[in-house]
């Protein structure tokens, strides 16, 4: 009897656990996926460096290859002042990496008929029906010169606001003084004690930076995109990634605010200096931010949410996978191509040196030319990164996923995210693995 109990108890505790655990995935030998273990540890060695310098607290580095973690690995402290070692389960505020889940949230009612991404965005939110632009003050004008505006050519619609098209800054461009009087500057939600739908309601009247469709703006696009996913869905932006996205694909350190017994596990944040190290940011918007103990209102689709390495990564594969891990798809393959395709021509490239041969699809930049850009990479691979130094990328070609998790903000004029870059396609020695392609799906790391 005592024997039957016991079996009984621990079936209960089997069918009580996720399906995805959230433990560390395990690696796998360096070569079995065409990479080096002697070349990689060039990579290790590099991070370390970092921390040993004092230009970073800390890091997580992710890399997996054919659907195999190659390479989860902790650097540092988490919290220097506090004595916590970086694990590779601490959790970061990744900022405009939520962007990402916003756009696959989009696209995953695109494909059930409820969105059209030519649908102008006053379908879902009046208030855009009749959007201005500010005109530049004339030349001479003193700085108290009203700023003038003038009715858009056209509606803006939901491709606008994927692509950052739609003319919508961060309330920082020419219509500042404006922006700034309704409460709307910068991409920090999380200190708000209003729903972000109540924000966005009052930008529409605010006036925007360009026309739609004439111009790459990087802004509160994607925030009035989380708007229009509550609008149809139904749900809070935190309810619908719970329920469709992070739940499904078993992303279990991934929400917007995190719980005050997990508290531990979040990384501080530190600003670099003048001289490249590094010292505690405050506590606050530009530091520490709200999100233990803030009012837990605002659910920002553009920048709002936390994450860990792992968690990221197995998204991150998803994509790679052409929308589907393990069984639970998100988004058909042809959906994802339409994603990691360039949809602005050359308004992305025009930002400057660093996007040349860039293009820009439904929520991430996209490699076009690989001589023009100067960055490892491949034609087709796609990426971003948020505002705390964290960045990621998946490369189709490679079958490579790689993200490098850091809280530095400012962070000055750090080299870390281009020196990872550099050393993780270094390690590539050899093709990915053989059938991986038909495989990678059940082989991604859980």
């Amino acid at each position: 009897m005592t024997r039957r109990l016991l079996l009984l108890a621990l079936s209960a505790l089997l069918l009580a656990s996720p399906a995805f655990p959230a433990e560390a995935p395990p690696e796998i030998r360096a070569e079995s996926v065409g990479l080096s273990t002697e070349r990689l540890e060039r990579l290790r060695t590099t991070m370390q460096r970092y921390v040993d310098q004092g230009r970073v607290a800390g890091l997580v580095i992710y890399v997996a290859r054919s659907g195999h973690v190659a390479v989860l690995e902790a650097f540092g402290k988490a919290d220097i002042e506090a004595g916590t070692p970086m694990k590779t389960d601490s959790i970061f505020r990744i900022a405009s990496q939520t962007k990402a889940l916003t756009s696959v949230a989009v696209m995953m009612l695109v494909e059930e008929g409820k969105i059209g991404l030519a649908d102008p965005v006053s379908r879902f939110i009046p208030g855009f029906k009749k959007t201005t632009v500010a005109m530049a003050p004339p030349e001479g004008a003193v700085a108290e010169t009203p700023v003038s505006a003038i009715p858009a050519k056209r509606e803006i619609t939901v491709r606008d606001l994927l692509t950052h098209t739609a003319g919508i800054g961060y309330g920082e461009g020419t219509a500042a003084a404006q922006w700034k009087a309704a409460g709307i500057q910068h991409w920090y939600f999380a200190d708000r004690t209003e729903p972000v739908g109540a924000v966005v309601e009052r930008m529409a009247a605010l006036p925007m930076d360009a026309q739609p469709g004439e111009k790459y703006v990087y802004g509160y696009n994607t925030d009035i995109l989380g708007v229009v996913v509550e609008k149809v869905s139904g749900m809070t932006l935190a309810d619908f990634f719970q329920k469709r996205i992070t739940g499904p694909l078993g992303m279990v350190d991934t929400e917007f605010y995190l719980p005050s017994a997990q508290k531990a596990r979040l990384a501080a944040v530190y600003a670099a200096k003048d001289d490249g190290r590094i010292e505690r940011a405050p506590d606050g918007m530009r530091g520490q931010g709200h999100y233990v103990d803030g009012p837990r209102l605002a659910f920002s689709g553009g920048a709002g949410l936390l994450s860990t390495a792992r968690d990221y990564g197995r998204f991150l594969q998803m994509l790679l996978n052409g929308g589907e891990i393990d069984g639970v798809r998100l988004l058909s393959p042809k959906t994802v191509e339409l994603m990691t395709v360039n949809h602005v021509g050359t308004l992305f490239a025009e930002r400057g040196p660093d996007a040349a041969g860039m293009g820009f699809g439904l929520g991430f930049d996209v490699v076009e030319d690989l001589g023009r850009n100067g960055r490892y990479g491949s034609p087709g691979a796609f990426g971003w990164g948020g505002a705390y130094h964290t960045n990621y990328w998946a490369d189709p070609k490679e079958e490579l996923v790689a993200l490098v998790m850091v809280q530095l903000l400012p962070a000055g004029n750090s080299d870390l995210q281009r020196k990872f870059r550099t050393l993780v396609y270094q390690s590539i020695v050899g093709p990915p693995m053989a059938g991986s392609k038909e495989s990678r799906s059940t082989a991604a790391p859980r």
